[in-house]
């Protein structure tokens, strides 16, 4: 499986969340909404996800082994540092095609 299309959606706001990231896998499926977050060791990245009714959140999509979530992990990571931080806030995406 190929990552074919990151684009970057940075957020405008303080805090922890920095941006919104849709994935392109093959140019053929897609996955929106993971986020990239600045933790204490650095930026990471989460997988999108919705709250159950017990209140907890659940992945809706995510890697099944460590070695693939550390791949695009990475390549979401280097698509958000190339990204200009002064796009922040405005309604522009920038595609990084891999």
């Amino acid at each position: 499986m190929e990552i074919t299309d990151i684009r970057i959606r940075r957020v405008g706001a303080e805090g922890k969340l920095k941006a919104y990231v849709t994935v392109t896998f093959d140019d053929c499926f897609v996955v929106h909404n993971v986020k990239v977050i600045e933790g204490k060791n650095g930026a990471f990245i989460a997988m999108p996800s919705r709250k159950t009714k017990a209140g907890d959140y659940k992945d809706v999509a995510h890697p099944i082994n460590s070695d693939f979530r550390s791949l695009l992990q990475a390549k979401i990571l280097e698509a958000y540092e190339k990204e200009p931080a002064e796009e922040s806030g405005s309604e522009q995406e920038a595609a990084e095609t891999l």
